[in-house]
């Protein structure tokens, strides 16, 4: 054998395995860069050092679209399985295996039915779109599909797909670390009570260990509750509405500074919706909690006048008539609730659904060196300010007259914010400091979040039972507050920078159904003929050469 035929037998060989899949190696070509796992999932990937396995219920006879989510996952986990062979899926078919919904559900699977239509026929496909992580006799499931409402299938499973790797990885995270982070709820301030909170604790105890932080003397924190504080990763105030005393507030600053996170829901007017149901008019006015030079620091505001916004606001249900001595509803926009959406990219507010804010007032935005201003959630254009005390009434629901000719509604206002950065303590040259031992003037870099609604964390309850958070009973919607106040205790808690992997945007390259449907027989044949086409006419240049060397 001659060395030219060394050469081409190897390329051959060489070809052939790649053909047969025996390299695995590729280049991500895509600008997103939608196949390249990130450092912190590589990293979080290789911490596990016990077997796990991952069941995905993606399997069976289902539409395109679901095809490409299925197709993305299968992806993904052989991605995982190459950084670490421990690391092992599945996929099943419920149906073709028999698995009765009623395990499905015990494990936390809630079914989705499909519509689909398919050469003029419409049928109803049941599938469970979950995956269930088991490792070291503890299991997970996961929804595989972002619930978010308001927007085309066809978006929901490209959001999905962008949330795939953040999904399956801080999952991975939660299920494989052998200790959770530590929330404290402090309650000493009339805060919200356990019903009220009901929904919240539970999110946070999914993830977290949380639990109460009550001063020892009952009355106020002290030094004396610095050493279980120190124990708190996060420290959550939600709705106090009585005032923190200045020892109180060199406590959190303390706190703080040595690296506690915080997220903060207060209110700044007293203004309650039950009491509005049952008065039809009620006067608001305003909350002092003495942190105005506390937040002054940190380089926020947080303001006294409630906000209306007369354009992105959420339903209440009123008594719009009555027919034969039956009281008539209807919803109708209420201004003072107004909703979040979504407007920057923000992995804490990316694809949730609107979140439901109840009397809010406005945050203003200072500005402090080394401090990082992040807006979550702001009003729409059309906004007005009622200044306060004032009073409230039913009768100011959203009509297309709301704005007189001669009013002017005023700039979009700041509902929620993130802050990070080194922060500096409030009481760096003040006396106050000289009796905090041990006291710190500047943080190492830390996060916070403010949201200027006390009632943001807060579920309904209905004849003693708390709702989940965020559904409205009476006009049976469902708003984003779980999944915010999740993602804000993720995003503070989380020291893999997994969060970013929200921010990832996939460019979706959809095809035009309506061609495909008029032009499918055309590309059928063409697919068909042309190949058969091809191999004949190079079969029959290659028979005229070889004829003519040879003749």
């Amino acid at each position: 054998m001659n060395r030219n035929n060394i050469i081409y037998t190897v390329i051959a060989i060489v070809l052939l395995a790649g053909a047969f899949g025996l390299f695995s190696s590729r280049i991500d070509l895509t600008k997103e860069k939608r196949y390249t796992l990130s450092d912190s999932t590589v990293k979080i990937l290789e911490s596990v050092n016990k077997p796990m396995t991952i069941d995905v219920y993606l399997e069976g006879d289902f539409p395109a679209s679901f095809k490409q989510l299925q197709n993305e996952t299968k992806f993904m986990l052989e991605e995982f399985r190459k950084i670490n062979p421990k690391i092992d899926y599945r996929f099943i078919d419920p149906i073709k295996t028999k698995m009765s919904q009623d395990t499905l559900m015990a494990m936390g699977m809630q079914p989705s039915k499909l519509t689909d239509m398919k050469d003029g026929k419409i049928s109803e496909i049941y599938l469970f779109p979950y995956a269930a992580i088991k490792y070291d006799s503890r299991g997970t499931s996961l929804p595989l599909i972002i619930s978010q409402t308001g927007i085309e299938s066809s978006e929901q499973l490209t959001k999905s797909i962008e949330n795939l790797e953040y999904n399956l990885v801080s999952n991975i995270k939660s299920i494989t670390r052998p200790t959770k982070k530590n929330v404290g709820i402090l309650i000493n301030h009339d805060e919200l009570n356990p019903q009220q909170f009901h929904g919240f604790m539970q999110m946070a105890l999914e993830n977290y260990n949380a639990g109460p932080i009550i001063p020892q003397n009952q009355i106020e924190l002290t030094l004396a509750d610095v050493p279980r504080l120190k124990k708190m990763d996060a420290l959550v105030i939600a709705k106090p509405r009585k005032a923190f005393t200045d020892g109180e507030k060199v406590i959190i600053d303390q706190f703080i500074m040595n690296g506690g996170k915080t997220l903060w829901m207060m209110d700044a007017v007293n203004a309650e919706m039950d009491t509005l149901f049952r008065s039809e008019k009620i006067m608001a006015y305003p909350v002092e909690n003495n942190m105005t030079d506390f937040f002054f620091n940190y380089g926020i505001r947080i303001n006294s006048g409630l906000v209306k916004d007369l354009k992105k606001s959420a339903l209440i249900r009123l008594q719009a008539g009555e027919v034969s001595g039956n009281a008539q509803y209807a919803s109708f926009l209420w201004p003072y609730f107004p909703l979040g959406i979504a407007d920057r990219p923000n992995p804490i507010t990316k694809n949730i659904n609107p979140v439901k804010f109840e009397f809010p007032t406005s945050i203003d935005t200072l500005g402090r060196k080394n401090i990082r201003t992040n807006v979550l959630f702001e009003s729409s254009e059309r906004t007005k300010i009622k200044q306060v005390p004032n009073f409230v009434q039913l009768g100011e629901i959203v009509t297309e007259d709301s704005i007189r000719p001669n009013e002017r509604p005023e700039t979009p206002k700041i509902f929620a914010v993130s802050l990070e950065g080194k922060f500096t303590s409030a009481y760096a040259a003040r006396s106050e400091k000289n009796a905090y031992p041990g006291f710190k003037a500047q943080s190492s870099a830390n996060k916070m979040i403010v949201i200027a609604d006390g009632d943001v964390g807060r579920n309904q309850v209905y004849k003693g039972n708390p709702l989940p958070l965020g559904q409205d009973l009476l006009t049976k919607q469902t708003y984003g507050n779980e999944q915010f106040l999740r993602n804000a205790l993720d995003y503070l808690l989380d020291d893999s920078n997994l969060m970013q992997l929200r921010n990832r945007n996939i460019e979706a390259r959809l095809l035009d159904r309506q061609r495909i449907d008029e032009e499918k027989s055309y590309w059928q044949w063409l697919n068909l003929l042309l190949p058969l086409a091809i191999i004949g006419l190079l079969g029959g240049v290659f028979y005229w050469w070889r004829k003519k060397r040879f003749s």
